[in-house]
């Protein structure tokens, strides 16, 4: 399968690194025009440049933003008026015993992880629509259905990009605009690294068997039974967003190793 998307704009959020990143340098390597969004414009800046690095030819821009405030969407919207393809992937993550999680810091993961997604799918939407052709993403996570004890508050957001995925597919009815969630699991993130590297130097262990117990302990029931690699989600990603998958609407595709053990 030959995966071309010349010509089409993407916006990938919260693309400076792990998923987002991978995401961003797949589409770029599709053909498509890339726009990576960040927090600080270095950030923004290294990651084009990295881009670039691997394919000098890719169309890559960048702004950079604070996609969890209502003011950094409509810089971005400004800045960037109209897109092909939305890549929600912006979010963060941490485990925090429930009983320790505040009103701030649940409504800090609604606002970056959910209402993001929302006000720009919002925007971005209603031009695909008038254009007959779109594709956006919510990249949700295996934690939106196997909800982690340790990360209540990060996977109630997750089961929340889910409902948003699947009715904004419902809304988009009839017409040639797909909306898709992704649902990787543990990933090679940088995020993800680091916590885990924070766990080994705690534990006094190295980082690979870290990452191994990680799994064992925390995802038992992985098939994998290993870290997934942000290009692995990338690759689900890129295809989703591909005029092959046209008649791939509504779903819930799974990147998660097999974690979720349902049939469906």
């Amino acid at each position: 399968m030959q995966i071309d998307l010349s010509g089409k704009h993407a916006i990938i959020t919260g693309s400076t690194a792990g998923i987002g990143f991978a995401i961003a340098q797949g589409l770029a390597n599709a053909g498509a025009k890339v726009v990576v969004t960040g927090r600080s414009q270095a950030r923004v800046d290294e990651a084009i440049a990295s881009i670039k690095q691997d394919a000098p030819n890719a169309q890559v821009e960048g702004v950079a933003a604070d996609l969890g405030t209502a003011e950094g969407c409509q810089t971005l919207i400004q800045q960037q008026p109209s897109a092909d393809i939305l890549i929600n992937n912006v979010g963060i993550f941490g485990p925090q015993d429930f009983f320790e999680v505040d009103d701030a810091t649940w409504q800090q993961f609604f606002d970056i992880n959910i209402m993001s997604a929302v006000r720009l799918s919002r925007h971005y939407a209603q031009g695909m629509r008038d254009r007959d052709w779109g594709r956006i993403q919510f990249i949700s996570s295996e934690s939106g259905i196997n909800i982690p004890t340790e990360m209540v508050h990060y996977g109630m957001t997750k089961s929340a990009l889910l409902s948003v995925s699947r009715g904004l597919a419902k809304v988009l009815s009839g017409t040639q605009v797909t909306v898709n969630a992704i649902l990787p699991g543990p990933t090679r993130s940088e995020g993800v690294l680091t916590m885990i590297g924070e766990m080994a130097e705690k534990e006094g262990i190295s980082q690979q068997e870290m990452e191994a117990r990680f799994v064992k302990e925390n995802r038992p029931s992985s098939i994998i039974q290993r870290l997934a690699t942000p290009e692995e989600v990338a690759s689900m990603s890129v295809y989703a967003a591909s005029t092959q998958a046209s008649a791939t609407t509504g779903a819930a595709l799974r990147v998660e190793g097999g974690i979720v053990d349902t049939l469906t």
